[in-house]
């Protein structure tokens, strides 16, 4: 009986077979490294979105709500952008038209807002067709290379406090207020639900999204 022992080829075979496990090794990690990149630059992008939208909220309540609370037409509504554009020069800010829908919802509960459309009253901060229904836009500049960011505002559920808007708060003087003598709580005349979501200008994709809680 003969044997054949031929091997030739063998050593191109392993040679093969190593490559395609090195090349298999080296393509996973670049995977990983451009996923990491991505992921990287997605977080980002979405932390300058949400830093926006942070600063709308401080915006919103430390300025609007307090300025448009008291507000009953449209005219006071153009006379307080007219005085916040004077103030803040950098930033743009717009109002709904609907100043009575805007009024009830800064004064009164959710179930009182009579003058306020269904789009209005719903969770949505734009319709499908991408035009807007919040009742607060504010166009924040970036410092350039910073890109321009548009925030939207919306106040979607209120619940009336323990107090009318014209009650003192405590302010540092523990438990009772100066000179009276009594125990005053603390006043909260409205608390409210606000919608935020704050996208970069010239890519909507990039966007985060809020919900606060703010109490008057």
């Amino acid at each position: 009986m003969r044997y054949l022992k031929n091997e030739k080829g063998v050593a191109l075979m392993m040679a093969l077979i190593l490559s395609l496990i090195a090349l298999a090794i080296i393509s996973a990690l670049i995977y990983f490294v451009t996923q990491g990149t991505s992921i990287s630059g997605f977080q980002k992008r979405y932390q300058t979105a949400k830093e926006a939208a942070q600063g709308d909220v401080e915006f919103v309540t430390r300025e609007i709500i307090p300025r448009t609370i008291g507000s009953t037409n449209v005219a006071d509504l153009i006379s307080i952008e007219s005085t916040l554009g004077g103030e803040y020069s950098v930033i743009s800010l717009s109002f709904p038209s609907n100043a009575a829908c805007l009024r009830e919802k800064l004064l009164l509960s959710t179930v009182d807002w009579i003058s306020c459309s269904a789009d209005e009253k719903s969770f949505d901060l734009k319709k499908s067709d991408g035009s807007l229904i919040a009742d607060f836009s504010v166009t924040l500049p970036g410092v350039p290379p910073q890109p321009n960011f548009s925030v939207y505002a919306k106040i979607v559920d209120t619940i009336e406090g323990n107090t009318d808007s014209g009650g003192l708060a405590l302010e540092g003087l523990g438990v009772t207020e100066s000179g009276s003598g009594m125990v005053t709580p603390q006043h909260f005349p409205v608390l409210y639900r606000i919608e935020v979501q704050g996208e970069r200008m010239n890519n909507p994709d990039e966007r985060a999204n809020m919900s606060v809680l703010y109490a008057y």
